[in-house]
């Protein structure tokens, strides 16, 4: 044991620090030698505890390959079977000094290039986001700005880098920064550098010029882009083609590093000889692109300057045949530039398939033969002039692809214009001329046809009133008759101008914050898991959304209604849970500054010029800011009800002036009932009326039975030719594939929608309520297919005036302020009317759905009602239907104790009367009847008050006087 006797020479002070440099040093080296240097430091203690040698010997087998830390029988182990190994141990140790130092040097080093690197880090992101910053200002800057601005702005920085590339390109100006421009010029794009300038004023004279066609712009890019880039090639084949490895001066005698770039790759592939032909056809490309010419066009310029001037006459005896077919479409009411009505196609299927007029072959003849289907005349989608315009647009077009590809007629450009200003007069004055005679010829077939004078301000306008028969006796069915249209196919509609726009809309103020503040204290003083996680403000109030943790229940926010009205010191909160849609509770509060929703900003939304249909009517906005728009077509029936001042008149305003704003009389007919007499007065005497608005609720009953009966009418043609829906019959009217049967004088014409607005339900229900609901329930059941509708109001919503009939079949609702929770239930059969806070708030619940939409009413002001009106007034003649508000005859059947003695009953009643003399025999005698006979006779006319009873053998007293006997014998027959 060579290493035990060399253990006691080391000193004792000594030892421990010998061992912990040689335990600290082993550590940083392999553990198999780390034992052997720590055996004779401890080997003292170990041998006072021999007994435990063995387990200890069992540890390094668990330890040793996981952690590698030796131990003390590891040690005393190691050293017993290798004697040797501390030496090599202590030699290693030593040999591994410098080692270290080594390590500690590198250590420094990379701890000074971290801090470069750190520092280097630190100042590009300093950079960095300083120039985003400045670069975001500038965006920012630029986005407040108009558009208007933005491009004039644009086309004066492309001035400006033309007037530099100018100045070092054209006149050598010198200047370092010229200089540079210079040479990238030439370097990119060779000698034809020059042509840069030229280009960027080109494009910054056509954004000064036509700042308004902004869909252009990319047609002009691509077609500018296929022009460069062909010219620039050719130039470089013309000029060999060099390449980079012919020098610098090459490339730039050619096309430059564009040249070379356009070239290369189509020389190498298909020859110089083809890529010239290739670079020639882009280059046509790009012209036919960039002066918006197409080869059909091409085509005929060329051949009209072969042809010379025969065939520009032929053209223009072609343009003049055109103008005259669409002149023939506007004589018969039918508009060639109508659009086709976008969305609806309901119930294309024919209803029955007959021998005489089947639908599903009419349908099919329409798209066979490629005829515009176009429902109604009365579904033009158009803003602009639906005559004059779209004729004056084609011809000026015309001209315009001959004035382009005709280069021999720009010199005759004003004279042109002289000569299509001069047949635009002409054309208005025929136009003017038909007109009147079409109006003549109406007036002529319209039987008892009168003229009123409406006198207005400023202006004199005819109404014409149209009388119909009169009451028959008895009431046979009348047969189908159609709406009298206005016969005017140059109807205008109302300019958007009308309608003023409203201040932006707000998305948070500094009270959004504090609400949030205050319900988020609320959550935590009742302890609830909750947080507020957004709101979205509308014009009228503003929801919150709270999102619960988990385990806690929707109740017990609910629960919190009258402490979260504490809270924001507001009585009307309504709490939504959940939000449709959302994971969410909604909490409805109000807000301190309202918006005003006008009906001109809705009208402008894509909500609304979305929906071609010309039943759309703007609503208002709905809590998150959004345009609501709603088309009555699909609703098909809608109950507007709200207490006094909660805004049903404005939402009624809106209805009705929407559908002036889209509609023209042809499309759109509209009866309206105001018994209170001063709400809808301001419409009197628009063309889109068939009678007078109607103030008396009696008439206002006749007025729904007559409608009945209209729609009854529309069923018998549907029916007839096969139809589903009035929508499909006026596509095939318009397509002109529907014919009127053999011997009959019908001229068949579209269907306008029928829109009935009742502004107070209640004063119609107070006078006849059997009439009047029995006429709604019939018309809100059947109506829909027809093309009719109704609109029901009231400031009164019980039970006695919103029946439970008229609430079934009328689906959509909307529901403004109520004073009760009852009256709430009976508009919407839930509660919230009664927590909103009046002046437009209302909810919508339109068909289908369950759950109402909150909405502010749109604003329309009594100036904007005029100027609609007035514009509408002033373009056609109001064509009124007397039949409308006429008393409808009803056949009375005659008494069921008279049965068929009633010829006989009033033989005896015109003797006895006019005798004054009741007596049985005498019935017998004049009327040669039998005794059993006259004495039931005598019964019948005791019955009816004209005898008194019987007397015994005498005659019987007569009450009745003989002036009397005509409205007795009117009274028996039932009449």
């Amino acid at each position: 044991m060579a290493s035990r006797p060399a253990a006691p020479s080391r000193s004792r002070a000594d030892q421990p620090s010998r061992s912990r440099a040689s335990a600290s040093t082993t550590q940083r080296t392999t553990t198999g030698r780390a034992p052997a240097k720590k055996a004779p430091a401890r080997k003292a203690p170990a041998s006072k505890a021999p007994a435990k040698k063995a387990p200890a010997k069992k540890a390094p087998a668990r330890k040793a390959p996981a952690s590698g830390n030796p131990t003390r029988a590891t040690a005393r182990n190691s050293t017993t079977a290798s004697p040797r190994r501390p030496a090599r141990t202590a030699s290693r140790t030593s040999a591994k000094k410098p080692t270290r130092a080594r390590r500690s040097d590198s250590g420094l080093l990379v701890r000074f290039v971290r801090a470069i690197g750190r520092g280097l880090r630190f100042l590009w992101l300093a950079l960095a986001h300083g120039f985003g910053a400045v670069a975001r200002g500038i965006g920012h800057g630029a986005s407040d700005l108009e558009p208007e601005e933005r491009r004039d702005g644009t086309a004066l920085a492309l001035i400006a880098i033309a007037t530099i590339l100018a100045a070092g390109l054209w006149f050598n100006v010198k200047g370092w920064f010229v200089e540079w421009i210079t040479t990238a010029g030439d370097t990119l794009v060779g000698t034809l550098a020059w042509i840069i300038p030229l280009t960027l004023l080109a494009l910054a004279w056509r954004t000064l010029r036509h700042p308004e066609d902004r869909k252009a712009t990319g047609r002009l890019v691509i077609g500018a882009g296929a022009l460069l880039l062909s010219f620039v090639g050719l130039w470089h084949l013309a000029r060999g083609a060099s390449t980079p490895s012919n020098g610098s001066a090459a490339m730039e005698a050619g096309g430059g590093i564009v040249g070379w770039l356009v070239t290369a790759p189509i020389v190498a592939a298909i020859g110089p000889v083809v890529a010239g032909f290739i670079l020639v056809l882009l280059l046509g490309f790009g012209l036919l692109i960039v002066t918006g010419t197409s080869l059909p066009i091409l085509r005929d310029g060329v051949g009209l300057l072969v042809g010379g001037r025969r065939h520009g006459d032929a053209l223009d005896d072609e343009f003049e045949d055109e103008y005259d077919e669409d002149y023939d479409d506007y004589d018969d009411g039918r508009a060639p530039s109508a659009r086709k009505l976008a969305g609806d196609e309901p119930f294309i299927t024919p209803l029955i398939e007959g021998e005489m007029h089947p639908a599903a072959v009419l349908m099919h003849g329409i798209e066979q033969a490629g005829l515009p289907i176009d429902p109604d005349s009365a579904f033009r989608r158009t803003e602009q002039v639906a005559g004059a315009s779209a004729v004056r647009e084609q011809m000026e077009r015309a001209s315009a692809a001959r004035e382009v590809l005709d280069r021999e007629r720009l010199a005759e450009e004003s004279l042109e214009r002289e000569r299509l200003a001069v047949e635009d007069m002409e054309r208005e004055r025929r136009e003017e001329e038909l007109r009147a005679l079409e109006f003549a010829r109406v007036q002529r077939q319209l039987e008892g046809a009168a003229r009123t004078p409406a006198v207005h301000p400023g202006r004199q306008e005819t109404v014409a009133i149209v009388k119909g028969p009169p009451a028959p006796e008895r009431a046979p069915r009348r047969k189908a008759e159609q709406l009298p249209l206005t016969g005017n196919g140059m109807y205008v509609l109302p300019d958007m101008a009308l309608l003023k726009t409203g201040p932006a809309h707000k998305t948070a103020t500094k009270a959004n914050e504090l609400v949030v503040q205050a319900l988020t204290e609320v959550m935590e003083q009742f302890g609830i898991d909750a947080q507020v996680t957004g709101f979205m403000r509308g014009p009228t109030v503003t929801r919150y959304e709270i999102e619960l943790g988990p385990s806690v229940k929707v109740e017990r926010v609910t629960a919190l209604s009258k402490n979260i009205a504490y809270a924001v010191a507001s009585a009307d909160v309504r709490i939504l849970s959940p939000i449709p849609g959302k994971k969410a509770i909604g909490i409805e509060i109000p807000n301190t500054d309202r918006e005003l929703v006008l009906l001109g900003d809705v009208l402008r939304s894509q909500a609304a010029k979305g929906e071609q249909h010309p039943m759309v009517a703007a609503l208002g906005k709905d809590v998150e800011g959004g345009f609501v728009c709603a088309n009555l077509a699909k609703m098909p029936h809608i109950l507007v009800a709200g207490a006094t001042g909660a805004g049903k008149s404005s939402c009624i305003n809106s209805l009705i002036t929407s559908v002036l704003m889209r509609a023209t009389p042809d499309e759109v007919r509209l009866i309206l009932v105001d018994p209170k007499r001063v709400e809808l007065t301001s419409y009197e005497g628009v063309p889109h009326l068939i009678t007078p608005i109607i103030t008396n609720p009696k008439k206002a009953a006749d007025a729904l039975q007559w409608v009945v009966a209209e729609m009854d009418r529309r069923y018998d043609d549907l029916a007839l030719f096969g139809f589903r829906h009035l929508d499909d019959f006026n596509k095939a009217v318009s397509s002109g594939l529907l014919t009127a049967p053999a011997g009959s004088e019908r001229v068949m014409r579209p269907y306008p929608y029928l829109l009935v607005i009742v502004d107070e339900l209640a004063d119609l229900m107070m006078v006849a309520p059997r009439d009047v609901e029995e006429s709604i329930v019939r018309i809100t059941q059947l109506a829909r297919a027809a093309g009719i509708h109704l609109v029901l109001a009231t400031q009164r919503p019980s039970v006695d005036v919103v029946t439970g009939l008229i609430k079934a079949n009328v689906p959509s609702r909307l529901a403004f302020a109520t004073s009760s929770l009852a009256d709430s239930r009976v508009i919407l059969d839930q509660p919230g009317a009664e927590k909103l806070v009046g002046q437009g708030d209302g909810l919508f619940l339109p068909m289908g759905e369950n759950k109402s939409m909150r909405i502010q009413g749109a604003f329309i002001s009594e100036n904007e009602i005029r100027a609609v009106v007035e514009h509408c007034k002033s373009q056609t003649a109001t064509t009124y239907i007397e039949e409308v508000t006429a008393p409808v005859a009803v056949a009375k059947e005659v008494d069921a104790d008279i049965g068929d003695d009633l010829d006989i009953l009033l033989q005896a009643v015109e003797l006895v009367v006019s005798t004054q003399f009741g007596s049985t025999s005498m019935l017998q005698r004049k009327l040669r009847i039998g005794f059993a006979k006259a004495g039931r006779i005598m019964d019948l006319m005791e019955s009816r008050g004209v005898v008194g009873p019987s007397e015994g053998s005498k005659a019987r007293e007569v009450l009745m006087a003989p002036d009397e006997l005509p409205q007795l014998i009117s009274i028996l027959r039932g009449e």
